[in-house]
């Protein structure tokens, strides 16, 4: 079987580094916001060239504590797209805000700027931010969104879940906008051994009240300013995320070693292969092609022991719990949902493994067209 991703290959990968990290945790004796944590978040920050990083208990929470941090809530509209993980919207959500879905680039499957200001323009009131994501390890447009939210005066938070180190025009993602949310879930290109999170941004006075509400408001301990919630990184975790990232580079050199190979081999295959947009450095946290017959072949792979993912297989607007969102146009949305498909992409897959999958695609596409 060739899994479309696999977390423990990662652990092994580093096996010796983390065990041995863990380890001198556990000997601490201090498993909440220490040194592991101080480090991690101080080591972090300078990867991603922002002042500050704050670690919080997912990638979930950073975007809701990074909404909060910005001051948005209740009766706020905050504009995002519809491609996208749940978790998205549901932060949007859990910090009293209300999100508006805005359509995606048909190439990239990032924000389209010009839908971004159609939104803008369509008389929807109380609207305050944006969340662009940086889908797939793509960077989103980020100079023209910033450019529609400056002139409309809107916060922006980047969700960089699947983006750790790329780079837009020389700038990592998580430094253009106001905050920036990362997810370490295991799968992740950073991945922690369990769910973690952070929040990144320059500001000082937005970084000291983040590290105020991930942990009840607290300025002083067990003395709440404000209300905040329980939302901290663990020093495990942070243990491992810091060996991690010491390998984080040459694991998304790896990735892009990956998509080369299928690009070449996939040239004649009648998929449609991932566009990197001039000026961007994608990390292919998943190399996702699009197909007419996409379920057709995502079964013949599956019968040829090929593992396969489809991210996602709803998007926000077509799921019951989000339905009623208001929303932009999203045929381009629409499209991608019924015809994306994600390979097998981590940096542990071999080259035999990758010739394998592209060959099988080629067999069937020729088997189909014959």
């Amino acid at each position: 079987m060739i899994p479309p991703t696999d977390p423990k290959a990662a652990y092994f990968a580093h096996k010796d580094e983390i065990d041995r990290a863990v380890t001198e945790t556990l000997d601490s004796g201090w498993y909440i916001l220490g040194r592991q944590v101080e480090s991690f978040e101080r080591e972090f920050a300078n990867y991603v060239g922002d002042a500050h990083a704050v670690g919080v208990a997912s990638g979930t929470d950073a975007i809701e504590l990074a909404l909060r941090a910005c001051g948005i809530g209740p009766g706020d509209v905050v504009l995002t797209v519809s491609h996208t993980a749940a978790a998205t919207v549901a932060a949007i959500e859990r910090c009293g805000a209300s999100a508006y879905l805005v359509d995606i680039d048909p190439v990239t499957f990032t924000m389209d700027p010009r839908r971004l200001d159609e939104a803008l323009g369509s008389g929807a009131s109380g609207i305050r931010a944006v969340v662009p994501v940086h889908l797939y390890g793509h960077p989103a447009d980020m100079p023209a969104i910033m450019d529609v939210a400056r002139r409309r005066e809107l916060l922006v938070v980047e969700d960089c879940a699947q983006a750790h180190g790329a780079r837009l025009d020389g700038r990592r993602v998580g430094t253009w906008g106001d905050a920036a949310a990362f997810s370490f879930y295991p799968t992740k290109n950073l991945g922690a051994l369990g769910d973690g999170g952070a929040v990144v941004t320059k500001d000082d006075a937005l970084a000291e009240r983040l590290k105020a509400l991930r942990e009840y408001g607290w300025t002083q301990r067990y003395v709440s300013t404000e209300a905040g919630i329980n939302s901290r990184l663990d020093e495990i975790q942070a243990a491992v995320l810091r060996v991690r990232l010491r390998h984080l580079d040459d694991e998304n050199g790896r990735r892009r070693e990956i998509a080369a190979r299928y690009d070449e081999a996939l040239e004649a295959a009648s998929v449609t292969r991932p566009v990197v947009r001039a000026g961007a450095e994608h990390v292919f946290h998943q190399y996702v092609v699009r197909a007419e017959d996409r379920d057709e072949l995502r079964r013949h792979l599956s019968d040829h022991d090929i593992g396969t993912q489809i991210h996602y297989p709803k998007a926000i607007h077509q799921q019951p719990a989000y339905a009623a969102l208001p929303q932009g146009t999203l045929a381009d949305t629409n499209d991608a949902v019924a015809r994306v498909l994600s390979l097998p992409m981590h940096p542990h897959l071999t080259d035999e493994q990758v010739a394998t999958v592209a060959r099988c695609i080629a067999e069937w596409r020729q088997r189909v067209e014959v």
